[in-house]
């Protein structure tokens, strides 16, 4: 008798037959599916789109978890680190420090402003309330981009320890005051001139802050880091500002290396072992060795660098969508619109988590979980990634890039339908704490 051969189990089926129904997003049992990644001291979470609700409930019903039950005390996130300062002040029960401009009211404001964030800040404020300062979460933000909030922040801690050094500092980050408004220009003013226009003074005003560490850190140490910190991200930002003109993917790297160290900073602490939750877009938390940015354009990422550097010991989650609304602009600095989130291409990673039937669901992609499902996922497929801008017209070539699920994450999430995140008002609300750091 002929033996019949049994046909190969297609993708779809061996997605299906893994894929793990996670319950509502208000269930506490949601939080605790996570609880295999939590023995990692790092945990990156990452998003599809900087504008979806569930991907921010998501994060926060996780981050909650790996707080509450598994010692997580540092949430580090693809923000400013002058803005997250001021979160951080709030959440830990610090010192208030009035700020020249509003945390979080550069574009895109709905990114860190919007309900969902400021639902988990009430959280981790209540959280720290009865907690001793050393076993307080903080909230830190990784990102370059708030250049002038943090010579500001400079410039206001030399000025209560160190006075002439102040003077000192203002001097040399005079170099930048014409491109305060626009730091883009700057680079393209370094370009013009042939060399690196202000690089040499805002490198020594962290030098000189540097060397005077054990004198300043004796006053108040955790306000030495932070004046050190936003040193850092200035020099940062010189540079990455004039890499911009030198090709995408130098100043790509240049800004995950930034976000990288600032991780390793924070770490690196005084204090117990620190284990640190990081939230931050797809493109900077997969790991790009495994996706045409890495491998085509020649882009690292905070995935990469921190799988490089702690191994097993970083759990890189990934989140994904089929359709529903999401919140973006259609350029840059434009208004933000609730926009239409298209169904996902044919072939697509999503098209095929959608082909599952199932609302919602975790994958685990570690090897010796489901290695069916890892070879089953090997082969590149396109990948949707939206960030604060969205154009659906030009989708294909605007928001899909070339990947290998299995092995850019640790773990997939999936919601099939998502809706845009709500955004905040700048203005403090009737009887809100007049040192909340989204109020004026």
């Amino acid at each position: 008798m002929d033996l019949v051969e049994t046909p190969p189990r297609t993708a779809s089926a061996v997605l299906r037959d893994a894929a793990e129904p996670l319950p509502a997003l208000d269930d506490p049992a949601f939080g605790a599916a996570f609880d295999r990644f939590a023995q990692s001291r790092v945990v990156l979470l990452g998003e599809a789109s900087h504008g979806t609700s569930e991907f921010y409930r998501a994060r926060a019903a996780i981050t909650r978890r790996l707080i509450e039950q598994h010692g997580f005390t540092v949430v580090a996130a693809e923000a400013d680190w002058p803005d997250a300062a001021a979160v951080d002040r709030y959440v830990r029960h610090g010192q208030h420090q009035p700020m020249s401009s509003v945390p979080f009211s550069r574009f895109p404001t709905w990114m860190w402003r919007n309900t969902d964030v400021h639902d988990f800040i009430g959280f981790l404020r209540a959280h720290n309330a009865a907690r001793p300062l050393a076993e307080r979460t903080g909230f830190y933000g990784l990102d370059l981009y708030n250049m002038t909030a943090s010579i500001a922040a400079v410039l206001a801690y030399l000025d209560g320890v160190d006075p002439k050094a102040a003077a000192e500092a203002r001097e040399r980050y005079a170099c930048l005051s014409p491109w305060s408004g626009e730091p883009a220009g700057y680079g393209k003013a370094s370009l013009n001139e042939g060399y690196a226009l202000c690089q040499i003074p805002v490198t020594r005003i962290l030098v000189d802050l540097l060397k005077r560490e054990l004198q300043y850190a004796q006053l108040d140490s955790a306000q030495f880091f932070d004046a050190a910190q936003n040193a850092r991200l200035v020099a940062d930002a010189e540079s990455y500002y004039r890499a911009m003109y030198f090709g995408a993917h130098e100043s790509w790297n240049q800004r995950d290396r930034h976000m990288f160290r600032t991780l390793q900073n924070i770490l690196a602490q005084p204090g117990p072992r620190r284990k640190a939750v990081i939230w931050a877009h797809n493109s900077h938390i997969g790991d790009a060795r495994h996706t045409s940015m890495g491998q085509t354009r020649g882009e690292l990422n905070i995935g990469q660098l921190c799988r490089e550097a702690y191994g097993s010991d970083a759990c890189l989650i990934g989140f994904g969508t089929h359709t529903g609304t999401v919140a973006a602009a259609t350029d840059w600095d434009g208004p933000m619109e609730v926009k239409a989130v298209r169904p996902s291409l044919p072939g697509s990673y999503e098209a095929l988590c959608h082909q599952s039937g199932m609302e919602r669901f975790l994958l685990d992609l570690r090897a010796g979980q489901h290695d069916d499902l890892r070879r089953a996922l090997a082969r590149q497929r396109l990948e949707r990634y939206i960030g604060v801008i969205y154009r659906p017209e030009s989708e294909r070539w605007s928001h899909y890039s070339e990947a290998a699920l299995a092995d850019q994450y640790d773990a997939f999430v999936w919601f099939d339908t998502t809706q845009a995140v709500t955004p905040l008002p700048t203005a403090v609300t009737q009887g809100e704490d007049e040192t909340y750091p989204f109020g004026l």
